[in-house]
């Protein structure tokens, strides 16, 4: 596992900084971010990606299934001058009543790991205002590393791509081969039901009556910056446009969406 995934603060840190380097540009040519401006992030873990937002004074929402990562975040946010405008909720999102309905609402390498996608994304509408946008960042399950093999305990296998796609029976076989604890099988296995393609998420973008405003495919995550001090790329040329065959060779996928009104 890399130490940044067991460093919580460092972790807040890069997710604040790649929040602020990408995500806040790549909303702001479609809405002016500022202090009028409420925000909802789900799957939050502690909050990292809300801290930017926080700092132009936006009202910010965070809501996780993890209290222990909220009880962190409420930790890491503990004397910031804007601090009454956050609020922190330990809580599964189907559980959650809110009478507020937001501006922008973000998942950043969350989708991923939602059990029912489609039944989330129908679950999102009930906390967006009509002309809201909702961004989704998240890593295609095909690509190098979407099976966040990254977190395996095996330095080798921790660094090596693309075998988490084979089947899952010897996928698991061979986490047991590597000597992982059943917890972390368990988690990885958990994200090889999940994992989402981009073709896969337009398909639910469509059932849930989405329409898209944005997209970019990044051959070199933003997220690498932070990470690595690999500077980020987008994937340009045929590959963005080939089905399937794109999912192989982008390593994040940034999306605004918005929802089409019913009535």
């Amino acid at each position: 596992m890399q130490e940044r995934h067991s460093d919580s603060k460092r972790y807040f840190n890069e997710q604040a900084l790649t929040t602020q380097k990408y995500v806040i540009p790549y909303l702001s040519s479609l809405r002016k971010i500022d202090k009028n401006c409420t925000v909802l992030e789900i799957g939050c873990g502690q909050a990292g990606n809300l801290k930017p937002f926080l700092d132009l004074g936006c009202r910010c929402v965070g809501i996780d299934i993890s209290k222990g990562r909220i009880e962190n975040g409420k930790i890491f946010f503990a004397g910031h001058p804007n601090e009454a405008n956050l609020e922190l909720i330990a809580e599964d999102i189907y559980d959650t009543v809110s009478p507020e309905r937001f501006d922008v609402i973000i998942t950043r390498d969350v989708i991923e790991h939602i059990p029912n996608q489609e039944l989330f994304m129908g679950r999102c509408r009930d906390f967006m205002k009509p002309d809201g946008l909702y961004f989704i960042g998240f890593p295609p399950w095909y690509n190098p590393f979407g099976g966040h093999q990254q977190l395996l305990n095996n330095k080798l296998f921790s660094k090596l791509p693309y075998y988490h796609i084979i089947p899952r029976l010897a996928y698991k076989s061979l986490l047991k081969v590597l000597g992982e604890t059943d917890d972390k099988i368990e988690a990885m296995l958990e994200i090889y039901d999940t994992g989402i393609s981009i073709d896969r998420l337009n398909r639910v973008l469509k059932k849930n009556n989405y329409r898209k405003l944005k997209q970019t495919d990044w051959l070199v995550n933003p997220n690498y910056e932070t990470k690595f001090g690999i500077k980020p790329r987008k994937q340009i040329g045929l590959i963005s446009a080939i089905p399937f065959l794109r999912n192989f060779l982008i390593t994040a996928s940034y999306m605004v969406v918005q929802p089409i009104n019913e009535n």
